[in-house]
């Protein structure tokens, strides 16, 4: 007897049913979907961050950035915020650090609300020197 055929030479049920169940299927697609869903709600949290960080950086190229007074600097980075759509952060939440060097500090969260309480709190912390 071939490998696959019943006694009766047709082929059997092992050899012809291959491949996923619908349970299967369901269980497979529905990880797929909570994967995407968690995504979407987490993807622009971080692109927002690269907008902050990207802005920061083109304060730091401001020519003689590091000589501004805060209050200037606040505006600048304000506009450049502003110009990027940045949410989640403002201005003021920068912290600008004179020592040995001047330092921009942006530290702060995002909470996001996924499923009914359940809650995705994304933290971030640049500091970013100026030249």
């Amino acid at each position: 007897m071939s490998q696959g055929l019943d006694e009766s030479g047709e082929p059997s049920m092992i050899s012809t049913q291959r491949g996923m169940t619908l349970i299967g299927f369901l269980i497979v697609l529905s990880v797929a979907l909570f994967v995407a869903y968690i995504a979407m709600k987490l993807v622009p949290i971080y692109l927002n961050h690269y907008s902050v960080v990207s802005s920061m950086k083109s304060l730091a190229a401001e020519p003689d950035a590091a000589n501004m007074s805060e209050a200037r600097l606040r505006d600048l980075l304000s506009r450049k915020f502003s110009t990027s759509y940045v949410k989640h952060v403002n201005a003021r939440d920068i912290e600008i650090i004179r020592g040995t060097g001047v330092e921009i500090v942006a530290e702060y969260e995002v909470r996001e609300d996924l499923i009914g309480n359940l809650d995705a709190v994304v933290t971030f912390k640049r500091v970013q020197p100026l030249n």
